[in-house]
């Protein structure tokens, strides 16, 4: 009796993603042509220990460092001594706020200090490039060309979140950002408005979708300059 030999199942070879260009849309949620990334930066290379390494700075450099605990000198009380020196049987004590007894003062307690560090300019720079990629990988990273309301009310603006079918978290990434569009939004759930200058690995990763507008690409080579 003959046995058919088992065909190995076809492997589909990988499509290297276009990382070159961003699926452009307006107001109405329609796709209106693409925008041409530079290729030198956009690679789709994501660099995981330079987004590490700045989410580390900028999650140091948000603590307060307010923390504060009283050793046995900051310790109101404790100037006399409890007891007598010998024949009561106890161990010999000085003061009452000593660290052993309660109420007492705290040993290698935590003081105020400063967790401020930076990281150098070239490697932010790489983070930032890398988290975009990362979004380019997952189809995160889109454009409009512009944010066109009929009037400046929060109702519009959700219209154009529903028209371009954004879940979660939303990063709209602006030339300017102006403060009648950032008031308008601002009543609206998990959605920043950020001005190209100012967004950083950080506000891209913990995105769900990056929406970034014409004029803000094409300002966008600034950030990567010496």
């Amino acid at each position: 009796m003959t046995t058919k030999k088992n065909k190995k199942p076809a492997v589909k070879k990988a499509v290297k993603k276009d990382t070159g260009a961003l699926p452009m849309y307006n107001s109405a949620g329609k796709e209106v042509g693409k925008f041409e990334l530079d290729k030198k930066l956009f690679t789709g290379v994501v660099n995981k220990g330079v987004i590490y390494q700045f989410l580390m700075m900028y999650n140091a450099n948000q603590r307060r460092g307010t923390a504060s605990t009283k050793t046995r000198a900051n310790v109101s009380g404790g100037g006399k001594k409890p007891y007598k020196q010998k024949g009561t049987g106890r161990a010999r004590a000085g003061s009452t706020r000593s660290p052993l007894w309660r109420h007492g003062g705290i040993v290698f307690g935590p003081h105020p200090r400063d967790y401020h560090y930076d990281i150098p300019k070239k490697v932010k720079k790489l983070a930032l490039i890398s988290s975009l990629n990362s979004k380019i990988a997952e189809d995160k990273w889109i454009g409009i060309e512009s944010i066109d309301m009929p009037e400046l009310k929060t109702k519009h603006f959700q219209a154009i979140i529903d028209a371009l079918k954004l879940k979660g978290k939303s990063l709209f990434v602006l030339e300017a950002v102006d403060e009648k569009i950032k008031r308008v939004s601002r009543n609206i759930e998990n959605v920043w408005i950020k001005n190209y200058r100012d967004f950083n690995p950080r506000d891209v990763m913990v995105s769900d979708t990056v929406i970034m507008s014409k004029a803000a690409l094409e300002k966008m080579p600034e950030r990567f300059k010496d």
